[in-house]
């Protein structure tokens, strides 16, 4: 197999070396990712600025390149300079803190794999729910899992344009309570915007917040991830509200109706 793996923290992080250990088992690895972290950088793409490849040493001896640039343009970077005959498995993570809910649409890490989608690779995004800032990271534990689950997840047959989201729960692996395929829950922020003053007068801000989850939607991957459980969210690149299509042409056909009376 042709693997790549990538991330949003950097070519150097613990996450990305450990998925790297437990895919070479399949096959060929490449490692590409940003020169820094690129965290909230969501699926955002550099046009204006030359974008520039460069070989690392890192540990485990694994094919490596650093990329002054976001995710997506690792993925597309790799994909025309490594894989001329295609690439079979793009793997995203392990990042260090959880990509629930609608976070998915700020996240760097999903974004990776939503790339990878768009671009017909099997593609998958894996991340450790640390809600703690400063507590210890379980990367073991998401190492574990994916190394027992590896050759059932790749086998799984998905829909075109349609990638997985895991969320590993920053626990013990002992302590896991089994595997859940779920739906994205709800995770927003509450006064997102801080506003403060420096020691010279002058406003500035923060962004970010408390965030507010609602963890008692069962099936979903905030709350499943908070029970313990593995949750794996099947995304699709189709984000087309079908349903309110039906009333929104029902509106237009009024709309239509209306004019021509008058």
């Amino acid at each position: 197999m042709e693997i790549l793996l990538i991330n949003d923290d950097g070519i150097y992080r613990p996450g990305l070396l450990k998925l790297a250990n437990v895919v070479q088992r399949l096959g060929r690895v490449v490692l590409v990712a940003p020169d820094h972290e690129r965290s909230a950088c969501g699926h955002g793409m550099t046009l204006r600025d030359p974008l520039r490849l460069k070989e690392v040493d890192v540990t485990g001896g694994f094919e490596a390149y650093e990329v002054n640039g976001l995710p997506t343009d690792c993925v597309n970077l790799a994909l025309r300079e490594f894989f001329p005959n295609g690439c079979d498995l793009l793997m995203s993570g392990i990042n260090n803190g959880p990509n629930l809910g609608w976070d998915v649409t700020y996240s760097g890490t999903v974004a990776g794999a939503m790339e990878g989608a768009i671009n017909g690779v099997p593609s998958y995004a894996i991340s450790i729910a640390v809600f703690v800032e400063d507590s210890p990271i379980h990367y073991e534990t998401a190492e574990q899992w994916l190394d027992e689950n590896l050759e059932w997840l790749i086998g799984l047959k998905l829909p075109r344009y349609t990638f997985l989201n895991i969320n590993v729960p920053n626990i013990a692996y002992l302590e896991i309570r089994g595997t859940r395929i779920t739906r994205m829950g709800t995770r927003i922020y509450e006064d997102q915007i801080i506003r403060k003053v420096d020691p010279w007068g002058r406003l500035y801000y923060w962004q970010g917040g408390v965030i507010v989850m609602d963890e008692k939607e069962p099936g979903t991957d905030v709350h499943e991830v908070n029970e313990g459980f593995v949750s794996i969210t099947p995304i699709k690149l189709d984000w087309t509200d079908h349903e309110a299509i039906v009333a929104l042409k029902e509106e237009l056909v009024k709309k239509q109706r209306g004019i021509s009376k008058k």
